[in-house]
């Protein structure tokens, strides 16, 4: 049984996700491959945009998102905080 994701991966997954897709990503995706509720992507995605980790884009054909500069800034911290407490054995 694999243990519950807490809220820092969820966000490193959604940022991920978007990030992989070239930066232009739709909700869909999202969902789909970040393993989430409908209302929970919602919020987190509207947290995201509110603390600029990432972009709405608007248009004719739908929503997409994007990374911002802090998003991936958020990458590559959490990179690192991950391999170090792996280093310690402490995952």
């Amino acid at each position: 049984m694999s243990k519950k994701r807490n809220r820092l991966e969820v966000i490193r997954d959604i940022l991920q996700v978007i990030n992989s897709r070239n930066g232009r990503i739709k909700p869909t995706h999202i969902l789909y491959k970040s393993n989430l509720s409908y209302q929970m992507m919602e919020e987190y995605l509207q947290e995201l945009i509110e603390k600029k980790f990432i972009v709405e884009h608007k248009s004719k054909e739908g929503k997409t998102y994007s990374v911002t500069e802090k998003g991936l800034n958020y990458l590559n911290k959490y990179s690192l905080i991950a391999d170090f407490t792996e280093s310690f054995g402490l995952n």
